[in-house]
Formats: C-alpha cells, sequence, structure tokens
C-alpha cells in the first residue's frame, strides 16, 4: 500500500506534465499568432502573376510578364501549345496555330495562380486562369475559345479553397464564432447566416453592382474579429450571445466583399462567368468547413483535459488583440 509521501512525487509528475503541456499549447498558439501578424500584408491577397500577349498576325504573338509581376519571369515558366515557339518575346506558332494546351512550370510555389491575358486581333479578349491544382489549359486559337466547364470550375473552385485556408483574418472570424457559439445546434445556422451573407456581396461586388474601396473594407473586417472575440469573452446575455446568426450575416456582407476583392484582381472568364463565381464560392465554403471540422476534430480530442479549458480566455485574448493590431494598421493606411 503506497503512503501518502510516495504519492506525492507522482501527483508532483502528472501535475507538471499537465503544466508543461498547456504551456506548450500556448507558446504554438502565440507562434501561431505571430505568423499570423507577419503575413498581415498578405492577409487577403493572392500572390498573382500576369502574363500578357497580343496578337500581332494569324499565327505571331508577342508576349510579356506584366510589369507588377515580372518577378515570375524566375519562377514561371510558359509551356506553349502545339509547335509554338519563343522568338525572343514572340511566339510563332506556324500552321497549327495557338492551339493544344498552354501549360505553366512552376504555378503554386510563389504564385497561387498565373493569368494568361489574350488580346486577339479583333479586339477581343480571352483570360485564362492557371493554378497548381489546373497548371494547364485548353486554346483552340480565337477569341471564340471556350475553355471547358469543368476547366474553369475546378480553376476557380481550389482558388477559393486556397484563398480561405490563406486568409487569416476570415480565419480568426470563423474560430471566434466557434468560441462565441460553441459546437451546438446553433453554430449551424450561425455559418449558413455567414456564408449566405458573403456569397450576396462577394457576387454583387464581383459582377460589378457594388463598389466599395478595398482599405475600409479590410478594415471593418479586421475589427469584426475583435468584436466577435469581446463577445465570446462576454458571459452576459447580449444580441450577438442571443442573436449570433443576426450577426455572423451582418459581418458577413463586409467578409464577401474582401473575397470580391480577390475576385476581381484573379478575373471571370466571360464564358463561364457565372461558373466561375460559383465555384469560388464553393471552394471558399470548402476549405471554411475544413476548419470548422478540425477544430471540431480537435475539440473531441481535448474536451476532458482540464488545461485545455483553461487556455480559451488567452486565446480570445490573442486573437482580439491580433485583431485590433490590424485595424489600426488598416486605419491608418486609410487616413494616409
Amino acid at each position: 500500500m503506497r503512503t501518502a509521501e510516495s504519492r506525492e512525487p507522482t501527483l508532483f509528475a502528472v501535475r507538471s506534465m499537465k503544466h508543461f503541456s498547456g504551456t506548450l499549447m500556448l507558446r504554438v498558439w502565440l507562434a501561431l499568432m505571430l505568423t499570423c501578424s507577419a503575413g498581415l500584408s498578405t492577409a487577403h491577397e493572392m500572390s498573382m502573376a500576369e502574363l500578357e500577349m497580343q496578337q500581332l498576325a494569324p499565327n505571331d504573338y508577342r508576349w510579356q510578364w506584366t510589369a507588377g509581376n515580372r518577378s515570375g519571369e524566375n519562377t514561371l515558366r510558359p509551356e506553349w501549345p502545339g509547335d509554338c515557339q519563343d522568338d525572343d518575346g514572340v511566339l510563332r506558332c506556324g500552321e497549327a496555330g495557338f492551339k493544344g494546351r498552354l501549360g505553366m512550370a512552376g504555378v503554386g510555389e510563389k504564385f497561387s495562380a498565373v493569368l494568361v491575358k489574350v488580346q486577339w486581333a479583333d479586339g477581343r479578349n480571352s483570360v485564362y486562369t492557371l493554378t497548381a491544382g489546373q497548371p494547364s489549359v485548353q486554346v483552340y486559337g480565337g477569341a471564340d475559345d471556350t475553355r471547358g466547364l469543368g476547366e474553369v470550375v475546378r480553376a476557380y473552385t481550389v482558388l477559393g479553397v486556397e484563398h480561405i485556408l490563406s486568409g487569416y483574418d476570415h480565419l480568426l472570424f470563423v474560430i471566434g464564432l466557434l468560441f462565441l457559439v460553441g459546437f451546438q445546434r446553433q453554430l449551424v445556422w450561425t455559418i449558413s447566416a455567414f456564408t449566405l451573407a458573403h456569397s450576396l456581396t462577394l457576387a454583387s461586388a464581383a459582377l460589378g453592382w457594388i463598389t466599395l474601396r478595398s482599405a475600409p473594407v479590410e478594415a471593418t473586417i479586421a475589427l469584426s474579429i475583435v468584436l466577435v472575440a469581446y463577445e465570446a469573452l462576454n458571459k452576459r446575455q447580449t444580441l450577438s450571445r442571443r442573436l449570433p446568426a443576426l450577426v455572423a450575416f451582418g459581418f458577413g456582407l463586409v467578409h464577401g466583399l474582401g473575397f470580391a476583392g480577390v475576385l476581381q484582381e484573379i478575373g471571370l472568364p466571360q464564358q463561364h462567368l457565372l461558373a466561375a463565381l460559383l465555384a469560388f464560392n464553393l471552394g471558399v465554403e470548402v476549405g471554411q468547413l475544413m476548419v470548422v471540422g478540425a477544430a471540431g476534430l480537435l475539440v473531441l480530442a481535448l474536451r476532458k483535459q482540464a488545461w485545455a479549458l483553461r487556455l480559451r480566455v488567452p486565446v480570445l485574448y490573442g486573437i482580439g488583440s491580433l485583431a485590433a493590431y490590424w485595424t489600426f494598421l488598416r486605419l491608418a493606411i486609410i487616413v494616409a
């Protein structure tokens, strides 16, 4: 039979391990916060490269990287279709014409996507979006070029997923909602309201029905994270606790404008404009559900750990503090 004295070292060891685990988790969280802070300047921006082509003759095209993305010359390599050959900035395609698979080696490494803009001799334009998930597209050699619907849907779905997973502020807002509502039935309505709201403004802004400056939108998005973190810490029955879906809908309208800003940078193919818009929004939702699912698994794994429960307050303070920093920084940009 073990005495109280003999149990002391064991109890001390168990408590020490729990304290060490809690401290380790807190340090990991702080490291993530610093990483997010370092990535502030690209919270809504996707690394895009643009390649412009102009038809000079039936089978000759001048091509160049645009001024804002000239670094693409060092990391990206076009893979021209058919028998097309580059002759010092002029693509000569011979009798076969500009037809076949147009690819881009290196996409997905430094750049999330590459836009290839082709200006045809008759004044019309075509835009092709290449990503790591879809590094090549089929081209048919004219302004009536119609990419397959499947290619457009795949490309823009991948771009939507990439954007939400790299958009630290969007992710922190969703995580803040999880802290506010918890994993219960009300969460379904809250996430659905957020989805509906940002889908409405995403579509409206992407189609040109709404036009707002990006700086105020970015500042408001950061402020929304501060408010959600505050409400999650507040123990009183405020409007946010009684009707979280209403609050999520209101802030979702602003977040949708942030998504639209990225989509406008990427561009939409006129041939399948609606399909591309829906696919991008679908990708955003898939990425969002991935985050909610991962958070649910983490909560399930740690539900019996007392030290994990004590992390709730410092994590929310970390989210709120980082979002407040973002808010002040973005407001400074507006003033400047």
